[in-house]
C-alpha cells in the first residue's frame, strides 16, 4: 500500500488533474504575494538581523534542492522521462534558480542582473500558465517542487531588492538579454539535433494549454514573435527603474536650482 502510494505521489496522472485559473493555481500565487508583503514589511529588521547570512544560505540551499529533485524524481521513476527530447537542463526556469541560488548564498550583484530580467519576462509566464502540471494535480510531488521552485525565485529577487538594496540598470538589461539569447540560440541548436525537441517552446505549440497558443506553427514566424515579445518584456522590467531614476535626476536638478 505503501508503494502505490509512493508512486501515485512521485508519478503522473494519464488523465488532465490541473486546470488553469482554479484555487490550486490561485492558491500558490496568492502565497507569493503574501510572502513578498512580508518581506517588504520586515526589510529592514530582516537586514540587521544577526540570521541574514544563514536566512540567505537556507534560501539557496532550497532552491538548489527544489531544482535538483526535479531530476531525482525523473531517476527514481524513469517511465516518466521522454529522455533527452524533453528533459536536459535547458530552461529557462531551471537556470534562473540555480543563478538565484548563487546569488543568494554570494549576494552577487552580477547573478541578480540576469535573473532579475529573466524572472520577470521569462518566467513569469510559467506562473500564468503552468502548462508542466497539466497531469499533476495537488496530490502529486511535482505541483509542489514545481511551485516551489518557480517561487523562491522571486522571494530571492525581491529579497536582494527589499532587503539589500540592489537594482538592474540599463547595462544589466543588455547583459541579461545577451545571455538568454545565449541560451535561446542553444536550444534552438537542441532542438534541431534531437527529434521531438521543444527547449523554450520554440518548436512548436504544446500540446497543453499555454499563453504561447497563440503564437503561429511557422517556425521563423513563432520565434520572431517570441523575441519581440521578450524584449517588450525586458524594456517593461526595467521601466520602474528608468522612471524612478528621472524623477531623481529631476529632483536634483530642482534642488541645484
Amino acid at each position: 500500500m505503501i508503494k502505490n502510494i509512493l508512486i501515485h505521489f512521485f508519478g503522473q496522472g494519464t488523465e488532465p488533474e490541473f486546470a488553469l485559473f482554479t484555487l490550486p493555481h490561485f492558491m500558490p500565487v496568492l502565497l507569493l504575494f503574501a510572502a513578498l508583503y512580508l518581506l517588504y514589511q520586515y526589510r529592514d529588521r530582516v537586514r540587521t538581523s544577526i540570521h541574514e547570512t544563514n536566512f540567505r544560505y537556507i534560501l539557496g540551499f532550497m532552491m538548489i534542492i527544489c531544482d535538483m529533485s526535479y531530476y531525482w524524481r525523473l531517476a527514481a521513476c524513469p517511465w516518466l522521462s521522454n529522455g533527452p527530447s524533453e528533459h536536459l537542463p535547458i530552461g529557462v526556469c531551471a537556470w534562473t534558480i540555480i543563478f538565484c541560488s548563487f546569488m543568494m548564498i554570494g549576494k552577487s550583484q552580477k547573478l541578480f542582473d540576469i535573473v532579475y530580467f529573466w524572472l520577470l519576462s521569462g518566467s513569469l509566464f510559467a506562473l500564468i500558465t503552468p502548462t508542466a502540471l497539466t497531469f499533476c494535480g495537488p496530490t502529486r510531488f511535482r505541483y509542489y517542487q514545481f511551485w516551489l521552485e518557480h517561487t523562491l525565485g522571486y522571494i530571492a529577487v525581491f529579497y536582494m531588492i527589499f532587503v539589500h538594496r540592489m537594482r538592474p540598470n540599463f547595462k544589466s538589461m543588455i547583459r541579461s538579454y545577451c545571455s538568454l539569447l545565449g541560451l535561446a540560440i542553444f536550444a534552438a541548436w537542441v532542438n534541431s539535433m534531437i527529434p521531438g525537441a521543444n527547449y523554450l517552446y520554440m518548436a512548436r505549440p504544446e500540446s497543453a494549454p499555454s499563453v504561447l497558443d497563440i503564437l503561429p506553427p511557422n517556425y521563423a514566424l513563432r520565434v520572431s514573435i517570441i523575441i519581440a515579445v521578450i524584449t517588450v518584456m525586458f524594456g517593461l522590467a526595467y521601466l520602474p527603474w528608468y522612471i524612478k531614476d528621472k524623477k531623481s535626476a529631476k529632483s536634483k536638478i530642482s534642488a541645484g536650482a
